[in-house]
């Protein structure tokens, strides 16, 4: 009987156990029942501004936050990789409607989401019939950023072309002034009119993308249309023009640019070394935290020599969209979404979104006192109010990363001499169509 006794004994306790043990780890469920948030960042120049941001929220709301910063030219892979994995990101961005197309299925649908109700337009989100699969979280501007400082030491000197940065307003007088500068760079002080136009992956999509959206942006414009699945390239030799300007005004000789970075080219201007760096409103901290001043920046369009450019303005537009993964949990979905509101609503968001990261957002919300104090913004801001008009952001019409991946082994190679101009022809044209096919 003691023995019976002992029996029972011991199985009651190794079931009290066994139930003690799922009660620990309901408890750890609970735990997690806030859900956690894990972002793919695609900005690498606010990788260490998103991670601090997150700190704050966890800090303040206790609930995780991951943030992974994709390498430059690296987000669509790193993407794919990541949306492999059992902890997949919980925030993730599309490029505009071909990034849609590829991860549609992955996209929580925001229409019901306290974010979507502080968007000032519906110009400013993704849609797939009714849902809103994509918020643009920033609104940014690019053009040719000037150091208004060296600009207006030129302007002093005998000779200069210009009297002041304004007289600027078409391709010509550009390559005039950037020609000049070039050959007086030893009075300047400079080493070219001209940043490196670096093809390293993190410098070339300035020109792969950023400056293949001029000749897209006249075409797409004269023909009245606002895609294509065959573009023609009417505006070629404008874009090559420009190339040409940007490979002989230069701190550098073409066949180096394989290797040269961005970060190169940012330094290169930020310590005075050239006048003007096609870049843009992102870049702002970094050129600033090596000594530039507000007063030491403005901005000019891009001119490639197209009938009627003196109207032009900046180019303006987004490409970031924020969507939510649609597979992750209801408690991370939930959470992700919180967080989202919080970066947008918050006091501590709003102040580092705006003037920490620079970022002008198609929010309501920061319209109270939360304007980006950057004067490239504010460059844009004058170029509208002169009546001039902006240059709508088209590459995200741009049919595939394999593209621009062509196009700009094509401008490579015509930089360094071993290809033709023929080559960065077919990749633009032909190209287009064949990938147009092959993701569509």
């Amino acid at each position: 009987m003691k023995k019976k006794f002992l029996s029972v004994a011991l199985c009651l306790t190794m079931v009290a156990s066994l139930f003690t043990g799922c009660g620990s780890k309901d408890d750890s469920k609970k735990d997690d029942s806030k859900g956690k948030v894990y972002y793919l960042n695609f900005k690498p120049e606010q990788g260490d501004d998103w991670k601090a941001l997150a700190e704050e929220y966890t800090k303040e709301k206790g609930v995780e936050v991951k943030v992974v910063t994709a390498a430059a030219n690296t987000y669509e892979q790193t993407l794919k990789s990541e949306m492999a994995k059992t902890e997949a990101p919980t925030l993730f961005q599309v490029n505009g409607p071909v990034g849609l197309a590829t991860w549609k299925d992955y996209c929580y649908d925001l229409k019901d989401s306290d974010i979507y109700k502080q968007v000032k337009s519906d110009e400013f989100v993704l849609k797939d019939g009714d849902a809103v699969r994509g918020i643009a979280y920033v609104i940014e501007t690019y053009g040719l950023i000037y150091n208004k400082t060296l600009l207006a030491k030129y302007c002093g000197l005998d000779g200069a072309k210009i009297s002041e940065a304004s007289e600027i307003n078409s391709f010509a007088k550009l390559k005039e002034v950037a020609d000049d500068i070039q050959a007086k760079k030893k009075e300047l002080g400079v080493d070219g009119a001209f940043t490196s136009a670096g093809m390293d992956g993190s410098s070339d999509w300035r020109f792969k993308t950023h400056l293949a959206n001029l000749p897209i942006y006249y075409e797409y414009k004269a023909d009245g249309i606002g895609s294509t699945e065959a573009i023609k390239g009417t505006y070629l030799e404008q874009y090559k023009q420009i190339w040409d300007l940007y490979l002989k005004d230069s701190t550098c000789e073409p066949k180096l640019l394989a290797s040269k970075t961005g970060d190169e080219a940012s330094a290169e201007f930020a310590t005075g070394k050239a006048v003007f760096f096609q870049n843009g409103t992102w870049e702002y901290a970094n050129i600033t935290k090596n000594g530039l001043t507000d007063e030491d920046l403005g901005m000019l369009p891009i001119y490639i020599g197209v009938e009627g450019e003196q109207d032009q303005g900046l180019c303006t537009g987004s490409e970031n969209y924020w969507c939510v993964n649609s597979k992750a949990s209801e408690a991370d979905i939930k959470a992700t979404l919180e967080f989202l509101n919080w970066c947008i609503t918050s006091d501590k968001g709003r102040d580092k979104i705006a003037n920490t990261m620079g970022f002008v957002t198609p929010f309501k919300t920061f319209d109270d006192g939360y304007s980006a104090k950057n004067p490239l913004v504010q460059a844009d801001a004058d170029y509208l109010a002169a009546g001039k008009t902006p240059v709508s952001w088209n590459f995200p019409t741009i049919p595939s990363e394999e593209w621009k991946n062509n196009l700009g082994n094509a401008l490579l190679e015509y930089a360094q001499g071993t290809g033709k101009w023929d080559a960065v022809e077919t990749a633009f044209v032909d190209g287009w169509a064949e990938q147009y096919q092959a993701t569509h």
